[in-house]
């Protein structure tokens, strides 16, 4: 008997250091990052694709079965999900991934946040966040910020597996240290050029290169331009001498092609997250931030 117990309680030791903790992610660059952090010691899935406006993911029954079953879920926070995260979570039931729950996973609190809003905010101003712009993933600095706070919380949740996580999380940094390094050339070349933007989306990823945004094509977040407004970035163009329209694939091109007819500037069409542009190569955070930078410095002369 005493040996019968032995022999099962090292079965039960062993299934538990090779569980793998369930982990879901609001975006497909949240999931990249937990995936190299946790490896083969997470299973990780997520809802928003990287080709859709992260905004309007569609609360699917099946993202449900899926929160319901999960350890953690991770998140970008600032309402970036606000439209359909809610209805998933209570129609989950987990009281692991509710607010203050041990899998409820707020990205956002552990970034320096742009664009937080002070005084009286409401629709007039667009389709703002209060709290702050949640584009965030897009600097590399936050990236290790978010590795490392999985590393944290998959060690907090699994400590059998600490050690795993924290080399993970240390190798994950290595590799971002090192393209960047190889990127450093045609940062350097990218600072100070004008650009136009199409939402507030590129506001992180124009203050790590440098790039200049001298206007967006939406006169207010999520508001359409008016004649007079792309008139006015028609003037600005010209006057700055800018020559780039960034924007995301699932918006459409039509005033910005109006604008880009009427200046010579050229609409430079960027995936803002892993798996955004179908047919390229974008399966991982670092991939994603290297074929953005590639593309703009090729682009903006």
């Amino acid at each position: 008997m005493t040996r019968f117990l032995a022999t099962a309680a090292a079965l039960a030791i062993a299934a538990s250091a090779g569980a793998q903790l369930k982990v879901v992610t609001s975006t497909t660059d949240l999931a990249s990052i937990a995936r190299a952090v946790g490896g083969d010691r997470v299973d990780v899935s997520h809802i928003s694709e990287g080709y859709q406006d992260p905004h309007f993911a569609e609360a699917k029954p099946s993202f449900v079965l899926r929160l319901r079953n999960a350890d953690v879920f991770v998140f970008v926070g600032l309402d970036l999900e606000i439209g359909w995260m809610p209805l998933l979570i209570q129609g989950a039931r987990n009281a692991k991934i509710q607010p203050g729950g041990s899998g409820y996973v707020d990205c956002s609190q552990v970034i320096a946040v742009l664009d937080r809003m002070t005084g009286r905010v409401d629709r007039s101003l667009g389709d703002v966040h209060p709290q702050g712009n949640p584009h965030y993933w897009l600097d590399p600095g936050n990236g290790r910020r978010i590795a490392q706070l999985f590393r944290d919380r998959f060690s907090a949740l699994d400590p059998a597996n600490a050690d795993v996580y924290r080399v993970n999380a240390r190798a994950f940094e290595d590799r971002l240290s090192e393209a960047e390094q190889a990127w450093r050339a045609k940062i350097e070349a990218l600072k100070g050029k004008p650009v136009v933007a199409y939402h507030t989306s590129w506001k992180y990823l124009a203050e790590y290169t440098g790039l200049n945004i001298i206007g967006f094509m939406e006169p207010k977040p999520g508001v359409p331009p008016s004649p007079s407004h792309l008139a006015s970035l028609i003037d600005d163009i010209k006057r700055t001498g800018a020559k780039a329209i960034i924007m995301e694939p699932f918006y459409s091109r039509k005033d910005a092609d109006f604008v880009a007819e009427h200046t010579g500037a050229r609409v430079v069409v960027v995936p803002p997250s892993v798996g955004g542009l179908r047919g390229a190569r974008l399966d991982d955070y670092i991939s994603l931030l290297a074929f953005d930078i590639d593309l703009l410095a090729a682009s903006i002369p």
